[in-house]
């Protein structure tokens, strides 16, 4: 996936020349070294970027300018070590384009109870010097982040790291490119949706290709290029009964592995980060990718069935902010319940395309029958995931907006045989518990369609919501259905 070292944020703090040139000097060298710590630690994937102390309405503009400009920058981390009048902060923050982090600590960790001077009091005024900041950010009613607490303390770094994952998200999906291969599937609702709406609030844009333009690539990938392919499958997967060189079935995985050369290669010079596709619109196409699907996936790339070119860009951003950490994210759907008093749960699966960066163990490789699409049978990756915690994420089309909506889930170890079930697939029991979870989705318009994701958390979703603009809702452990209804019809009456 990506090396989020290629990305920066920018440490800019704030302070004015009321203090005098010795005091701007301590500011100054201060700054350095909590942007240097926080570099440092392992909780933040990105560089950290000490910029000079800004004084005036001047040199506030100009840094934000440039910060909009340069590529490489994904956000602002701001600080107000001294006082720094707000006033000076409107023309930089009303054009701003990057996501901003509001770091609310001070150098000194504990007061210095024998040694607090006045001097010491000029210089270290983040305690009210923050709060003058953050009136014109909320006069503003601009979105930003808030952390609180010692820049040495654990908790600052993990907030910083997970808010720079999902600003590199949201960097990655801005200019992002999405092909849909066909068009979305007949009749279907939620997988639809504006893409003239979505390009103005996310970024991504999603143009459609003939099923013809895919095939016409993967007719030109070499034997010598499926052969390495189909070796690398027998190195790292299982290799089921038949698929070997030597089996009556192995001509249907080089089938399978010149389908996923011919997606890599049109993915990589269309310069697309996902794509979706349909089993209705297979023209020309042996069977239906499963495998090369898959393992697209596993490469970072956004993928969603049915033409379901949402889910395919938030699977993408998933897998953006979640380089790096240990765990997987996957297409996925709520595919049948449990519905055992004792133990409710939910069977996760798709028909093919569920991504092995989720698998427990090594993924068999095998071919069975699929009974739709009326291609030749597919080969897939079939693999169980293990247990954990886990959030479902879907963004749905309201008409007037676009809404994320959370899912908080426990995963749990598949532990009964499925022989006639050749899949991949997740157990998981939604939080707070099956009728409410399911209830809470439905009356909240989620799709069928998620991403899900065993490596991030509810806290990265809210981020990202805010750093878009989008609304958010979360089902969670202390979820009720009066109190999400209420908050929907709430949420009905802001964005009318």
């Amino acid at each position: 996936m990506l090396d989020l070292k290629q990305f920066e944020v920018w440490f800019i703090t704030g302070s004015q020349h009321l203090y005098g040139e010795a005091t701007l000097r301590q500011v100054d060298e201060h700054s350095q070294i909590i942007a240097r710590h926080l570099g440092q630690t392992p909780q933040v994937p990105v560089r950290v970027i000490f910029k000079p102390v800004v004084k005036s309405p001047e040199e506030i503009y100009n840094i934000i300018q440039e910060a909009n400009s340069t590529v490489h920058c994904i956000g602002i981390v701001a600080w107000m070590h001294t006082f720094s009048p707000a006033k000076m902060w409107i023309r930089g923050l009303q054009i701003l384009q990057k996501p901003l982090l509001h770091l609310h600590t001070q150098y000194n960790r504990d007061i210095p109870w024998a040694e607090i001077d006045m001097d010491f009091m000029n210089l270290n005024q983040s305690a009210h010097g923050d709060r003058e900041f953050g009136f014109m950010m909320t006069r503003m009613r601009l979105n930003r982040k808030v952390i609180v607490g010692h820049w040495q303390q654990d908790h600052v770094a993990e907030g910083l790291g997970q808010w720079a994952r999902v600003a590199a998200a949201r960097h990655d999906l801005k200019g992002a490119k999405f092909v849909r291969f066909g068009d979305n599937m007949r009749e279907v609702a939620v997988t639809d949706g504006d893409k003239v709406a979505a390009e103005m609030t996310f970024g991504f844009s999603v143009n459609t290709y003939a099923v013809g333009d895919l095939v016409a690539v993967i007719d030109q990938v070499s034997d010598a290029d499926i052969t390495a392919l189909v070796a690398e499958y027998t190195d790292t997967y299982q290799l089921a009964a038949g698929l070997e060189s030597s089996g009556q079935r192995h001509q249907a995985l080089r089938d399978a592995a010149k389908i996923e050369l011919g997606l890599k290669y049109f993915l990589k010079d269309g310069n697309f980060k996902g794509y979706t596709n349909t089993f209705e619109d297979l023209h020309g196409m042996k069977q239906l990718p499963g495998i090369g699907s898959q393992r697209m996936m596993a490469a970072g790339y956004g993928y969603a069935g049915e033409g379901d070119w949402k889910t395919s860009a938030i699977v993408r951003a998933l897998k953006v902010m979640a380089s790096g950490l240990p765990g997987g994210n996957s297409f996925m759907e709520d595919y049948t319940y449990h519905f055992n008093p004792s133990n409710n749960l939910v069977l996760g699966s798709h028909m093919l395309e569920i991504c092995p960066s989720i698998a427990k163990g090594k993924p068999s490789v095998e071919v069975h029958a699929l009974g739709i699409g009326g291609k030749d049978d597919p080969v897939r990756l079939v693999f169980d995931a293990p247990a954990g915690p886990a959030v479902n994420v879907s963004l749905v089309d309201m008409g007037n907006r676009f809404r994320l909506l959370v899912n908080e889930v426990e995963a749990t170890e598949v532990t009964e045989q499925l022989p006639k079930l050749p899949v991949a697939r997740v157990l998981w029991k939604p939080q707070p518990d099956m009728q409410t979870a399911c209830a809470a989705w439905i009356y909240a318009g989620g799709a069928h369609h998620t991403a899900f994701s065993q490596n991030l958390t509810t806290e990265h979703i809210e981020t990202f919501a805010e750093m878009v603009g989008v609304e958010l809702v979360v089902i969670d452990k202390n979820t009720t259905l009066r109190q999400l209804k209420n908050e929907l019809r709430w949420s009905e009456a802001y964005y009318r």
